[in-house]
């Protein structure tokens, strides 16, 4: 399995940092957990932040020459250590840890709630109280409602695929997209799609119909 779609680095660096709420860090350990690029660069900005809190002086501005000190470590062929193993998933699951404890079990053991024809979905509770976490199920070869966001989506391929524009999502592969985006994914045919979803506001969708049932279906 190869993911060609990233984590940003500066979400990363949040995550790294402790900053990110419990909802995002959800999405990001996610992936972390099938992408061992993402897990190298996480090395490796634990690594310089560690460095940097020897090096620096109480209250020094870390956000210029700092930063780069860590972007640079972020370059392929940085020689970095490895994370733990354990955040890698067992190669049966669908749903790596932590997310399969959230969702309490694999794909097969989850209830699914009805979307539409063929698509549901699975809310999945957090305690910060900063964003929407739901399983999506979308069935092969069919598009998601044509959509813009709120705020930010984050979106994690944990089996099949979908097509965004040019773009092929599979296993592993990271979205993030916000209020400036405009889209409609497609999943990929001969296999249902099933992603992690993160938002922190409703969908704008344009279609009316979608619209009108938005409150019922919750999304």
């Amino acid at each position: 399995m190869s993911v060609r779609h990233q984590v940003s680095d500066e979400l990363l660096l949040d995550y790294a940092s402790g900053s990110l709420g419990e909802s995002w860090s959800l999405a990001v350990s996610t992936h972390l957990a099938l992408c061992p690029e993402s897990r190298r660069r996480l090395s490796a900005m634990e690594m310089a932040g560690g460095a940097l809190l020897n090096d620096i002086e109480p209250m020094q501005d870390t956000s210029g020459a700092d930063w780069q000190k860590i972007r640079a470590l972020l370059q392929p062929g940085a020689q970095v250590s490895p994370p733990e193993a354990a955040a890698r998933p067992s190669l049966k699951a669908v749903l790596p840890e932590p997310l399969r404890s959230y969702a309490g079990g694999d794909v097969d053991d989850i209830k699914w709630k009805q979307l539409g024809p063929g698509a549901y979905q699975f809310p999945i509770r957090t305690n910060d109280g900063e964003a929407i976490v739901r399983l999506l199920r979308i069935p092969a070869g069919k598009p998601v409602p044509e959509h813009s966001h709120g705020g930010r989506e984050l979106t994690v391929v944990l089996a099949g695929c979908f097509m965004d524009g040019k773009d092929v999502f599979r296993r592993g592969d990271f979205e993030e997209t916000d209020e400036d985006i405009t889209h409609q994914p497609i999943a990929g045919e001969g296999e249902d799609c099933i992603c992690l979803a993160v938002t922190d506001a409703p969908l704008k969708f344009k279609s009316w119909l979608v619209r009108l049932l938005q409150p019922v279906l919750g999304i």
